[in-house]
């Protein structure tokens, strides 16, 4: 059984090392979160897993790293300075400020209507149900920075923005990528990195936050590609590599979003959603996107090409030097790559594998313990090496030797700072796959004791062939 709610979860990564509030010596600072020992780890294999299966299995797919400040004009030719707003909306009575789609709205209401039904008082506020709000207003959600020692707040020369996602860094390099690696449609380019976005209602733990880390792919294809059916064949996928880090079917759907709500770039978008608040009674209420598959056209390499013009044969760009054409040397014709973008984020990844990995077990005593039943390649402990008496220094020194000697094939810990029922519960909690207890038999017969997170059972391996047993078991 998953986490009834997020808030479990809050609980229990903060008391285990998972995830910190930021700042919080000066109280906290809004919706930033600080990843602790155990916590930078899960979001390490998260992302190895990724990283492993879009670039490593895949034979059509780059990587890059590109930076996260780049040239104003980026963002002022993909769109983003003119069309990257949110509308928001303040409630006078308890000065909180929302986005429309957050508000308590009539059942037969469209996100659409929203400054009517705000004027006709049929909206209200989801903090304290007052009818007493302003009309929406548009919020530019890019942080600007300015760039230069000597640089003034209102000179435009040295404006720049930290970027809103991950994607532009790679269009730009489009041509860089194909040329150097020798690339033909089609292929993708992956990258990895933090992203910045001024939400204007960020919360729900680490679901919704202003600086997030994003796992963007754009997969460039033919203009006459099936791209409806590309779209299809990704979400497929990734439902799959969901399946894969322990998520549940059942907490996954699809959600094909309306055009009318499409993004600038779309021309169309599906969502993978997620079940993050189970405890909400109304089901529509208790998913929240996880990640989106859109079809972005040739709408970005277009927009940051020097050579391409729009209907009337006027430059759409001319402040590009270079053009993100691609010549096919089979068909002898060249073109404006279209593109299918998978787009997920670690940390609404991260929360979801926590949620569903989370389950509680009653021991023999009646007490409920919780179990954290992360699939082995995303646990942030492989094994951890128990000494059943930490006041012998025969069993210490043994328990130690192990560790040193699975540290080099698998994370392996050594832990001795309570008695083993304890040690057992806390490595479960933290999803640690297996316990080896080292005993005062272990130094007789060069055997331990192998406990299994999941099923409580134990079984007698011999040190010499540990290593190989454990590997073995991670597998399964």
């Amino acid at each position: 059984m998953p986490a009834p709610n997020i808030d479990t979860i809050v609980s229990l990564a903060k008391r285990r090392g998972f995830v910190f509030p930021s700042s919080e010596v000066y109280g906290g600072l809004g919706s930033a979160w600080d990843y602790g020992p155990l916590g930078v780890e899960l979001c390490n294999n998260v992302k190895q897993s990724w990283w492993r299966w879009i670039v490593y299995d895949r034979d059509d797919i780059e990587g890059i790293d590109s930076s996260i400040i780049l040239n104003r004009l980026v963002w002022q030719y993909s769109g983003h300075e003119s069309t990257f707003h949110d509308p928001f909306v303040d409630c006078r009575e308890c000065k909180s400020r929302l986005r429309p789609d957050k508000l308590d709205l009539p059942e037969d209401a469209k996100a659409s209507d929203v400054a009517d039904l705000i004027r006709q008082k049929r909206v209200k506020c989801s903090n304290c149900q007052s009818t007493d709000l302003t009309e929406p207003r548009l919020f530019n959600m890019m942080f600007r920075t300015m760039l230069g020692a000597a640089a003034v707040e209102d000179d435009p020369t040295s404006l720049a923005y930290l970027r809103p996602e991950t994607a532009q860094g790679i269009f730009i390099n489009f041509l860089n990528v194909q040329t150097a690696m020798r690339r033909k449609v089609p292929f993708g380019i992956a990258q990895l990195g933090k992203s910045f976005r001024n939400e204007i209602t960020p919360g729900n733990f680490i679901l919704r936050t202003r600086e997030f880390e994003q796992m963007e792919m754009e997969y460039f294809v033919k203009p006459d590609a099936e791209h409806s059916k590309l779209v299809d064949e990704w979400v497929e996928q990734y439902i799959e590599w969901f399946k894969g880090l322990g998520i549940s079917g059942d907490n996954l759907q699809l959600h094909e979003v309306p055009a009318e709500e499409l993004a600038h770039y779309s021309k169309r978008t599906v969502d993978i959603m997620y079940r993050y608040f189970p405890e909400r009674p109304e089901e529509p209420r208790q998913w929240e996107e996880l990640m989106g598959i859109a079809y972005r056209t040739d709408f970005d390499l277009r927009s940051h090409s020097s050579k391409a013009v729009d209907g009337e044969g006027t430059r759409i760009n001319p402040d590009s030097t270079e053009d993100l054409s691609y010549f096919d040397e089979t068909t002898k014709q060249r073109f404006y790559p279209h593109v299918i973008e998978p787009a997920a984020g670690v940390n609404r990844t991260v929360l979801a594998v926590l949620m569903d990995a989370y389950s509680e077990k009653t021991n023999d005593k009646g007490e409920t313990r919780v179990i954290l039943k992360l699939v082995p390649k995303l646990a942030p402990i492989k094994a951890a090496i128990l000494p059943l008496a930490k006041n012998k220094p025969e069993i210490v020194g043994m328990a130690k030797a192990i560790k040193r000697s699975l540290q080099p094939v698998l994370r392996a810990v050594y832990d001795d700072t309570g008695g083993i029922g304890k040690l057992y519960a806390r490595q479960d909690e933290i999803g640690t796959p297996f316990c080896v207890t080292v005993d005062h038999q272990s130094l007789e017969d060069e055997a331990v004791t192998v406990r299994d997170r999941d099923t409580w059972e134990q079984e007698r391996i011999k040190v010499s062939d540990l290593a190989e047993h454990l590997q073995n078991r991670l597998k399964e």
